[in-house]
């Protein structure tokens, strides 16, 4: 995969008219979207389905999590729709109903770790007795033997997790944020650089872009940070 592949811009706005304008902005240095409940709520899914047939890679970011039956049938329809990536809540049930439910479609399914917004602290509140390293690695082994296409996890778990993981699962890291980029509602960020570095297969990259005065600038120097990490000769 070249860095286009690899570079996923989160089309976090409110409006399917401020996404078709962004989409146009990048134009071809963009290859892939992500679409979450923002966009999703506003149109997104016909909008989705139409960048994925003309062309673009969609990531659909919509976190399921239900009883298995639920999952399963959304799962089904989600893989009719031509989406490449799909996520869902890595619970090891929710995560074989949905593998079952994918088998041959071609979606690639990512179980979703421990959100980047959290730390220690929002953890014990929320009941959990693991740090966020600990609950990570133990739902990638569990995303691992269910079978999934790759996790979705903070770059700075990203070496531990490759090696449980192994080298085929992707590894899908949001909260990536460049050199003086305001890390917003994120505790546990990392550059493109790094993030790659410690072994992410695939960046996402909202607010950086989609917030920048010049999106398309904005999207080709964190290209370029990519490039020179996955093919150090170039830089």
């Amino acid at each position: 995969m070249d860095a286009r592949e690899r570079l996923i811009v989160g089309l976090d706005v409110p409006t399917i008219g401020e996404a078709e304008r962004l989409v146009s902005a990048l134009g071809d240095d963009i290859l892939f979207y992500k679409i979450g409940y923002q966009l999703v709520f506003a149109g997104g899914l016909e909008f989705a389905r139409d960048l994925a047939a003309s062309g673009k890679k969609i990531f659909l970011d919509m976190k399921l999590l239900d009883i298995d039956n639920t999952v399963a049938s959304g799962v089904e329809n989600i893989a009719k729709m031509g989406m490449s990536m799909l996520t869902l809540h890595a619970y090891p049930k929710a995560m074989k109903a949905a593998v079952e439910a994918a088998a041959g479609s071609g979606l690639c399914l990512l179980g979703v770790t421990v959100l980047t917004s959290m730390d220690a602290d929002d953890l014990a509140e929320a009941g959990y007795s693991q740090d966020p390293h600990s609950l990570v690695l133990r739902r990638a082994e569990q995303a691992r033997a269910a079978g999934m296409g790759g996790i979705v996890c903070s770059a700075e778990e990203a070496t531990a997790v490759r090696e449980i993981v192994g080298p085929e699962m992707a590894i899908v890291t949001p909260g990536i944020r460049p050199d003086g980029s305001e890390k917003g509602d994120q505790k546990r960020v990392m550059t493109p650089f790094d993030a790659l570095k410690a072994g992410a297969t695939h960046l996402v990259v909202g607010r950086p872009v989609v917030k920048a005065p010049d999106p398309r600038d904005a999207a080709r120097a964190i290209l370029s940070e990519m490039v020179s990490a996955l093919w150090p000769a170039n830089r």
